[in-house]
């Protein structure tokens, strides 16, 4: 599970769950309505700022509960249609991510694993403790590919081929000062406590600015015109009245 507080403009989105916040249907109906109050809930300067408790960020999917008995008795089929379901059921949840209007900022406290990288990348800014977590898409070593708005989501974030290949076809596991080098992470922190300080310090500058968040959603989808197409996004051509 996971929950929402607002203090001032800002946002807090809190994974709580459990050590791992693997991503089930549970986590992702939870954490896409949270998305969807800080959207009803916004005005002009909110920004958002995702963290977790414990030792991970998200280490992705819940593998377990797609071979679990009691996940055949909630959802029936076999594994991989379980597995199948939650990687659909987290597509529009990038796609709120991508979509909301305001800034997001995402402190990796702990290793953020597969979709739990890609939770983290679905945000403006990735802020991330140095003393402990990696970033690591586990796919390949799983012996499982991966959706096709993960590798846009890869593409459009990640601006080096080296990077991406490194990412997707060497299993790379980065710590938080080799993930800065890569242009992956914006500022590392010596601990879980200073990351998630230093996201409220971007977040305090940001809501400064006072920005129409419909158009900063709609120029953020006009940067990642193949990852928007995959997940649906439609730039809807804002047109402000300028403030002079």
């Amino acid at each position: 599970m996971c929950t929402l507080e607002k203090r001032g403009e800002i946002f807090f989105l809190t994974l709580t769950a459990d050590d791992e916040h693997r991503l089930n249907p549970v986590l992702i109906d939870s954490l896409r309505s949270a998305l969807r109050q800080a959207k009803d809930q916004s005005t002009r300067g909110s920004a958002l700022v995702t963290a977790a408790r414990g030792k991970f960020f998200s280490n992705g999917f819940d593998l377990a509960w797609a071979q679990s008995a009691a996940a055949a008795d909630a959802g029936g089929g076999s594994a991989h249609d379980r597995l199948l379901h939650m990687v659909e059921m987290f597509r529009p949840a990038v796609a709120d991510l991508i979509a909301l209007p305001m800034p997001t900022i995402a402190a990796v406290t702990g290793h953020a694993a597969a979709a739990g990288m890609m939770l983290a990348l679905s945000h403006d800014y990735v802020l991330m403790r140095s003393d402990r977590g990696v970033l690591y898409m586990s796919e390949l070593d799983l012996g499982m590919t991966f959706p096709d708005y993960f590798t846009a989501l890869v593409r459009s974030k990640v601006g080096s081929s080296a990077t991406r290949r490194d990412i997707l076809l060497k299993a790379a596991k980065m710590r938080a000062a080799e993930a800065v080098v890569m242009g992956i992470v914006d500022s590392v922190h010596d601990s879980g406590e200073a990351t998630v300080e230093a996201a409220v310090r971007l977040a305090e500058e940001l809501v400064k600015r006072k920005w129409d968040g419909e158009v900063y959603a709609d120029i953020r989808k006009s940067l990642y015109p193949e990852l928007c197409g995959i997940l649906g996004l439609a730039s809807k051509g804002v047109v402000a009245s300028p403030r002079l």
